[in-house]
């Protein structure tokens, strides 16, 4: 008998009713947070109507009836000796009439344009051919400010600038001789080189006679690096004496 098949049955005939299988859990971000954090904090920035914080009114000042209407001014006291305005004229009245001057206005007129001086004429240009005319002044073509006092002249911020560098480069200058002067080699006298060659000779005999103490074979490792500490610190030793000893002694 297969076994992938199910047995036979009489119960297999009868239908049964298909069960869904259970839905998966929803998924969630795991960044639902942050993002709901960042979108409240982006909102809140955006809030520009009116003022952050705003007051709670208190139920005392509550409106009151009148309360915005307009004030008037105080009243004034009536004064019956104020000066009054001039009274209008009757009906009756007529105006002075038969008034007349003997000024020649048109020989006025053409003496003050004989001896008044001639108008300039407005300067401008034309740039196209149909004739469009433009004020010359503010074009551009003249030369208004090749012609100022100050035109060439170096402005005063940049020579205080200039200024203000030349002495901080003087101080740093100042600042760089000074700390050469104080890492410069500084001269022995013939006492204390003569100290400093005793002590290095001394030393050397100290590393001579421990080398001297070595064993005869060196047949392990630490002996053998031992031995090399010890050359090279005797080499040291006599380069720095040959250093301190003067070419005439030599």
């Amino acid at each position: 008998m297969d076994p992938t098949c199910p047995s036979e049955c009489i119960y297999n005939l009868i239908p049964s009713d298909l069960k869904e299988p259970p839905q998966p859990p929803r998924y969630i971000s795991i960044f639902k947070a942050t993002v709901k954090d960042d979108m409240q904090k982006a909102k809140t920035a955006m809030k520009t109507m009116g003022p952050a914080k705003v007051e709670i009114p208190s139920p005392k000042d509550f409106l009151k009836k009148h309360s915005k209407e307009k004030t008037l001014p105080p009243k004034k006291k009536f004064d019956r000796n104020m000066p009054k305005k001039p009274a209008v004229p009757l009906r009756t009245d007529h105006p002075v009439m038969g008034i007349q001057s003997g000024k020649n206005f048109i020989n006025t007129n053409a003496a003050d344009v004989i001896m008044g001086v001639a108008k300039k004429p407005k300067p401008i240009y034309v740039d196209k051919r149909t004739g469009d005319k433009h004020d010359v002044e503010p074009s551009g073509l003249v030369p208004k400010y090749i012609n100022k006092k100050d035109y060439g002249v170096t402005p005063e911020y940049i020579c205080r600038r200039n200024e203000e560098l030349k002495k901080a480069q003087e101080e740093y200058d100042r600042y760089i001789q000074e700390n050469l002067k104080k890492a410069a080699m500084k001269r022995l006298s013939d006492e204390e080189r003569e100290a400093v060659l005793q002590g290095l000779k001394k030393n050397w005999e100290e590393v001579h006679k421990e080398f001297q103490s070595l064993s005869v074979f060196i047949d392990s490792i630490p002996k053998k690096i031992r031995k090399q500490r010890l050359e090279e610190e005797m080499k040291q030793l006599e380069h720095d004496i040959g250093c301190m000893i003067p070419t005439a002694q030599l």
